[in-house]
């Protein structure tokens, strides 16, 4: 027995990666994943769950726009409000593409900040 333990010695280490790491973060997915195949995608839990994690899609943009950190910071909060409605609209425009809504924001915001003498070339 003890010859056992000390030939796979080094696997304990790993294993308890599996065990304390994996499986207890894991274990949650593979539950939503049999659990939602019982759910109607439009009963009330659900409806419940897309509006509670919209609100915090939009409580998260809120922060960034109006007390954003870091290089963002540096920006005028006009130019970020313009960014966001620009790249809402070209969202919508574009029939709710993603990339589309991303990509114009990010115009407004980078060439904005450059026309504004934001951006040194350093």
């Amino acid at each position: 027995m003890s010859g056992g333990v000390e030939t796979f010695g080094w696997l304990w280490p790993y294993v308890v990666i599996l065990i304390a790491g994996w499986f207890p973060t894991d274990i949650w997915r593979f539950l939503g994943v049999i659990l939602a195949g019982k759910l109607q995608e439009d009963s009330e839990i659900l409806v419940w769950v897309r509006a509670v994690a919209t609100a915090l899609v939009a409580g998260v943009i809120a922060r960034l726009l109006l007390f954003p950190t870091g290089v963002l910071a540096d920006s005028p909060p006009p130019l970020r409000i313009a960014a966001v409605v620009i790249g809402f609209a070209a969202f919508k425009l574009a029939r709710e593409r993603v990339l589309v809504g991303i990509a114009a924001a990010e115009v407004v915001l980078i060439g904005g900040w450059y026309v504004l003498g934001g951006v040194s070339g350093t």
